[in-house]
C-alpha cells in the first residue's frame, strides 16, 4: 500500500490527565500516516486523483487546537477517525501524537502514542 506521509506538525492544545495540565495550552507533534493506493495518481499527475493533505493539515489544526483531552489516546483517535472521514480514498490511517513536555521528575525528549485505523 502507498502511503502519504504528514511529520511533525506542531500545534498547541489543551491536555492533560489533570485540571492543572489541561490549564494551558501545551505544545503537541502530529504524524500522520495516510495509506492508500495512488497508483491512478502516479500515473495522472492530477490532484483530483490522490489525498489531497492540505485538508487533513487543516483538520488536524481544528482537532488538536480546539479539542480539550485527558489523554494522548484521545487525540489520536479523534485524529484518526477524522482523516478516515474526510478522505474516503485513505485504506487506513496511522497517528502518532506527541507530548513534547512531560510532567514527570525525569529527563524525557516526549511522550507518544501511535495509533493504526483501517476502514
Amino acid at each position: 500500500m502507498d502511503r502519504i506521509t504528514l511529520s511533525s506538525m506542531r500545534y498547541e492544545g489543551l491536555i492533560g490527565a489533570t485540571e492543572e495540565e489541561r490549564s494551558f495550552p501545551q505544545m503537541l507533534e502530529v504524524d500522520l500516516v495516510v495509506e492508500a493506493d495512488l497508483s491512478t495518481a502516479a500515473s495522472s499527475d492530477q490532484l483530483v486523483d490522490t489525498i489531497d493533505y492540505g485538508p487533513l493539515v487543516s483538520l488536524t489544526e481544528r482537532t488538536v487546537e480546539g479539542g480539550n483531552f485527558s489523554l494522548l489516546e484521545g487525540l489520536a483517535g479523534a485524529l484518526a477517525g477524522g482523516v478516515l472521514a474526510a478522505a474516503p480514498k485513505a485504506a487506513a490511517v496511522t497517528v502518532r501524537v506527541r507530548k513534547l513536555a512531560v510532567p514527570l521528575d525525569v529527563s524525557v525528549d516526549h511522550a507518544e502514542v501511535e495509533i493504526r485505523r483501517e476502514r
